[in-house]
């Protein structure tokens, strides 16, 4: 019999079960916990092993498995007997996944953030040479950047764009943005690759990155990383008027970028999205 992992204390399926749950609901709760047991190991698990790792009885265990084999839940696949997950479950991961449009589930804490800035909130994510905006939500005011998802703009000119390219590994940079000298926007813009090294290793340090004039003039922006597990996936931003980011300002901006991007990869539905979303884009050249 292959070893079961031991804690100090032995969890038991019906931990998370409300205390008002009747019988029904009961089964139900143990069922879903065993899927979640089955899902945690890389290999079948026999009935033994499912006993001792949830408490409960052969007998129980017996009835729970036979109605989520019955339903194709679960696989039995030998006779001592030992089970592993089904297809029905690949189901219902697949459903979950395509629900998950990343510029809807983002907008709930995007939405929010421009209101409380008063400026344009956007998600990014580096696509190549280009970061593009994954959500953006523009705040209720005449004056304000305008942008809508699926909008690409270079990576080296703009917050969002140096925010991720400042994650990268040194000796990747040259391969996400364009030959030298780069396309030159405004007076501020930088176009060559060791003054954008020099200004990556700044944002790196600091946390947040800034455009300042460099994408177009009369327009700032201040973003943020969103790192998931570790593993920056994304960055939020906030961009609008000059005037209106001077130090004070930049400050309170940091701050509300800084919750909503815990806020962000906190969610695990928006971190999933942003996962499915990161896949799929392009490598580097």
């Amino acid at each position: 019999m292959r070893p079961v992992a031991r804690t100090t204390r032995r969890t038991s399926v019906d931990d998370d079960r409300p205390a008002s749950a009747n019988y029904h609901a009961n089964a139900l709760a143990r069922g879903l916990a065993l899927l979640e047991l089955l899902s945690n190991g890389d290999e079948p698990l026999t009935l033994v092993d499912i006993s001792e790792s949830t408490g409960l009885p052969k007998s129980t265990l017996v009835r729970l498995l036979a109605v989520l084999a019955e339903m194709e839940y679960i696989v039995r696949v030998d006779e001592r007997p030992s089970y592993r997950l089904g297809h029905k479950v690949l189901r219902l991961s697949n459903a979950y996944m395509s629900s998950l449009d990343l510029s809807v589930v983002a907008d709930r804490y995007l939405a929010p953030l421009a209101v409380r800035t008063g400026q344009t909130a956007n998600l990014g994510m580096l696509d190549g040479e280009q970061v593009i905006h994954v959500g953006v939500h523009e705040p209720d005011r005449p004056i304000r950047f305008r942008a809508s998802p699926g909008v690409r703009d270079h990576g080296y000119c703009t917050g969002l764009g140096k925010m991720l390219l400042s994650r990268l590994p040194v000796d990747r940079l040259a391969e996400h943005v364009p030959p030298d000298p780069f396309t030159k926007f405004t007076d501020d813009t930088i176009t060559t690759l060791d003054e954008l090294a020099r200004e990556l290793r700044l944002i790196e340090r600091r946390g947040y990155a800034f455009d300042d004039n460099e994408r177009s003039v009369g327009l700032r922006c201040v973003a943020v990383p969103v790192e998931v597990d570790g593993e920056c996936l994304a960055a939020v931003s906030v961009s609008g008027p000059s005037g209106e980011f001077g130090p004070d300002r930049q400050q309170f901006y940091l701050e509300r970028l800084n919750e909503t991007a815990a806020e962000l990869a906190g969610d695990p539905d928006t971190a999933a999205a942003m996962r499915i979303v990161h896949s799929s884009l392009r490598p580097a050249r």
